[in-house]
């Protein structure tokens, strides 16, 4: 890592958490990541609050990355690479708000780029007459899901999960 230059944070939802969250922990540069909700009105939301779709929280991974190893575009092209953006709250089989594809952005500059690769993936040939429906958001609080939840398929396999094109 550079010397005196700090790590940051990003934010994304893209349907199931726990394969969102293995994408990531995959790229170097990418320090830590945590599962949880973000996006919603309810305080210290868990798991079965979030699924009942009353709380308006997203199931969301929270990643700290270095910057002079990995790029903020790298971690974005990431995100749009694992799951189907234009399905409006859902992700597969797995439906709800909870479920929505968001990149919650920490920066001006994060937003600037959200924006930017939203709009080169939009003119792409990829969703050619679809709309992409990943909302682009100031990141609000996240709230840290159970620890059972966090780093699961290294904990129990690959399992079941939605999002999991990036294995396939």
């Amino acid at each position: 890592m550079d010397e005196g230059k700090e790590l940051e944070k990003a934010t994304f939802a893209a349907g199931c958490f726990w394969g969102v969250e293995a994408a990531f922990r995959q790229i170097t540069g990418v320090i830590e990541t945590a599962v949880g909700y973000t996006g919603g009105s309810v305080p210290e939301p868990d798991y079965k609050k979030v699924c009942s779709g009353r709380t308006g929280h997203a199931e969301a991974v929270g990643i700290i990355f270095d910057p002079a190893v990995v790029s903020y575009e790298k971690l974005l092209d990431t995100f749009w690479s694992i799951h189907d953006p234009t399905q409006v709250n859902r992700q597969g089989p797995d439906i709800g708000t909870n479920y929505r594809s968001a990149i919650f952005y920490h920066s001006p500059e994060q937003k600037e780029q959200a924006e930017a690769s939203k709009a080169r993936l939009k003119s792409s040939e990829k969703y050619r007459g679809k709309t992409i429906a990943t909302e682009i958001v100031p990141a609000p609080r996240f709230w840290k899901a159970e620890e059972y939840h966090q780093q699961y398929y290294e904990k129990c396999g690959r399992g079941y999960c939605a999002s999991k094109k990036f294995w396939d």
